[in-house]
């Protein structure tokens, strides 16, 4: 017998049982399946698989991407959200453009044109009778706010202009002319603005005793520094006022960043502010407003609507402009602000040139509501048959003229102008956010 034969035979055996028995106590799993071959998928199949991972993938980005803000119809859009502060109650204001009520320093001008006056018009050249007309127009207005666009006073002076200056214009007015601007309101306030290019016609010490002799009337006066002037109203608020012109003798409305900051010291003291701005070029081209800037006989006169954007952005409800001596647009941003870009001439009785559209003039009047915002804004035409001769226009041509301005310069926000006199937020098409706050 071969005993190593069958020892090997016995391991063997032991092995495979020990295997058996391990296998019966192991985990029982079935056998895995065959794989089906898949069928043929159709054309409709194919459109639905597409429809349907369109759709996952349209879910998927809107819990992972958040919504795109609306877009706005211009970049200055942005900024015409007022922020909120509360006046006691609405003050209704009107303003108006260039005033100016006679020279004393042009003599021989002065002589012929009293005559014409008296012979044409059967009106006299006192300062009181040049703006009574004036005076129906602005009745309803707590403030008045106008731009006195001359030197106030008499006795000698500096000489402005050179013996062979041809476009050179000073203008000096007789010293009545503070009391019957104050006369324009008497149970109101009135502003007048010194921030322009014909307060120091009578030299640097001519521009004191016009604010001296403004001051001593009664009338506030603005755009003296870049300090708001307070401007008290009769139910215990008091409205900033700040005035700009193209010039670093004045505050100049060419340094926008400067603008900003002194509109926004401002509002950080005031519940409400306006401010009057003296820039852009003159004469009957100068009727579009563009954002550029723009000039003058060689001079620098300013970009009107950067500085309508920075004097917004620093929190001003009301921005008056004048110095082209023509019409210009109105905007009215959406909740916001209200922009006249100029108000032309109003009552300019000097050596003027008061031919269309120059002889074309408005007061624009609206009220401030309890959270300091334009509202209830209305335009008043105006012309001037000769120079000092103004008259109320009842045939509206102001408001048409503005209207198609707005219309062409501010497509999306140029106010519109019904007939008579009424203006209105042009409609947009996107929305300014609720929760916007300014820039």
């Amino acid at each position: 017998m071969n005993t190593s034969l069958d020892v090997r035979l016995l391991r063997r055996s032991a092995y495979a049982s020990v295997l058996t028995v391990l296998a019966a106590c192991g985990p029982r799993t079935a056998p895995a399946a065959p794989t089906p071959f898949p069928p043929a998928r159709t054309s409709r199949d194919v459109d639905s698989v597409r429809a349907d991972s369109a759709r996952a993938a349209a879910r998927a980005a809107a819990r992972t991407t958040p919504p795109a803000p609306p877009a706005l119809p211009r970049a200055s859009a942005r900024t015409d959200t007022l922020p909120t502060r509360g006046l006691r109650a609405t003050v209704r204001v009107c303003a108006g453009g260039d005033v100016t009520l006679g020279t004393n320093l042009d003599t021989a001008w002065t002589r012929v044109a009293s005559a014409r006056l008296r012979t044409r018009f059967r009106q006299r050249d006192d300062p009181a009778s040049l703006l009574a007309p004036l005076r129906p127009l602005v009745t309803d207005a707590e403030l008045v706010l106008v731009n006195v666009e001359s030197a106030i006073g008499d006795g000698p002076a500096p000489s402005k202009c050179s013996a062979q200056s041809t476009n050179c214009f000073a203008f000096r007015a007789p010293p009545a002319s503070a009391r019957a601007l104050r006369g324009l309101r008497a149970t109101g306030t009135v502003i007048g603005n010194v921030a322009n290019n014909h307060a120091r016609d009578a030299g640097r010490e001519g521009r004191d005793s016009t604010i001296a002799a403004l001051a001593r009337a009664g009338v506030v006066v603005t755009g003296a520094d870049t300090i708001a002037t307070p401007v008290p109203t009769t139910r215990g608020d008091t409205i900033g006022v700040l005035g700009f012109y193209t010039s670093d003798s004045t505050p100049d409305a060419r340094d926008t960043a400067a603008v900003r900051r002194h509109v926004a010291r401002a509002f950080d003291r005031y519940p409400a502010v306006i401010v009057t701005m003296h820039l852009g070029a003159e004469g009957r081209d100068a009727q579009r407003t563009s954002d550029a800037p723009e000039r003058y006989l060689g001079i620098d006169r300013g970009n009107p609507v950067a500085f309508a954007d920075a004097a917004v952005r620093g929190g001003a409800a009301l921005v008056i402009g004048h110095g082209p001596h023509v019409l210009r647009a109105v905007e009215w941003r959406e909740r916001g602000a209200l922009i006249a870009y100029s108000l032309g001439n109003l009552v300019t009785y000097g050596p003027f040139r008061l031919h269309e559209p120059a002889n074309r003039g408005a007061v624009l009047c609206t009220t401030l509501d309890q959270r300091g915002r334009p509202r209830d804004a209305e335009l008043r035409g105006t012309r001037q048959l000769a120079p000092g001769v103004m008259r109320s226009d009842p045939s509206a041509r102001a408001a048409a003229l503005v209207d198609s301005l707005g219309r062409l310069d501010f497509p999306s926000t140029g106010a519109r102008v019904r007939a008579n006199g009424r203006l209105e937020a042009r409609a947009i098409t996107a929305t300014v956010p609720a929760d916007a706050t300014p820039r």
